[in-house]
């Protein structure tokens, strides 16, 4: 199983998902998270079952989504009453009682690209279109036919070592949900994501091929909520990012 389990209760499944394999599949025979974690739950009760525990339909509830080539947490439900309950959470409906994420993102900075000061943080306000029949997105003007407002926020976590590094590491959590919303926002504020062929540019794709960077590198690398039954806040958080072991030889921050 591709998928990394790092805590589970009769309530919640906590994963970590690799870079590459699908949250959700519609491919026949593809591998992806959902799939796994049924099959996991399946096998769990068939052992019951053995030992005399009894069993029942394993039920699992997708609350929320990362896209494939991204890497990080994910939290699933394994009652509908939990799916009901993190699902609310994941709105964002409630301003004190809500899910939070937080991303890394490696990024390409070029010659006059405004970063924030050390220890402040920067928001990225714009309007995002859903291109028809695309899985791509693109900064329009406010007004346009299917634009959605877009915000997130970030500061700067680390910064790559040298006079020739390009390349910095930003904390970002989003305050919407839009699709690519991250790689779409950076991108258009001049500071792409390394190894994003889609919303990259030729130097920041360069650049990647330079440092051997093959995966989008964004990591959901903390993420804390409300337990659905005991109300306990609960939060999870990895520090090993699926790039670091590219940049290990080069001395670089990451």
């Amino acid at each position: 199983m591709k998928t990394k389990i790092l805590a589970e209760d009769s309530q919640i499944l906590v994963c970590f998902k690799p870079a590459g394999l699908a949250v959700q599949s519609a491919r026949p025979g593809e591998a992806d998270m959902v799939s796994e974690l049924k099959n996991y739950l399946a096998a769990s009760q068939r052992a019951k079952k053995a030992s005399g525990s009894g069993s029942r339909i394993p039920y699992l509830g997708l609350v929320h989504r990362l896209d494939q080539p991204v890497s990080g947490i994910l939290v699933f439900a394994k009652t509908p009453k939990a799916a009901a309950e993190l699902s609310r959470q994941a709105s964002g409906a409630e301003k004190e009682h809500h899910m939070e994420k937080e991303y890394r993102a490696l990024v390409y900075a070029g010659e006059g690209v405004s970063l924030p000061e050390a220890g402040t943080e920067r928001e990225l306000v714009d309007y995002l279109r859903k291109e028809p029949g695309q899985n791509l997105s693109r900064v329009v003007p406010a007004g346009i036919s299917g634009a959605k407002r877009a915000a997130l926020s970030f500061c700067m976590a680390e910064k790559g070592n040298g006079t020739e590094s390009r390349h910095i590491c930003l904390s970002v959590r989003l305050h919407t949900g839009r699709h690519h919303q991250i790689r779409v926002q950076l991108a258009h504020a001049g500071m792409p994501l390394l190894g994003d062929t889609r919303y990259g540019s030729e130097q920041s794709r360069e650049y990647s091929a330079r440092l051997g960077i093959r995966t989008i590198c964004l990591c959901a690398c903390r993420l804390s909520f409300f337990h659905p039954v005991t109300g306990k806040r609960m939060e999870f958080e990895i520090r090993e990012y699926p790039w670091s072991e590219a940049l290990a030889g080069t001395g670089s921050a990451g």
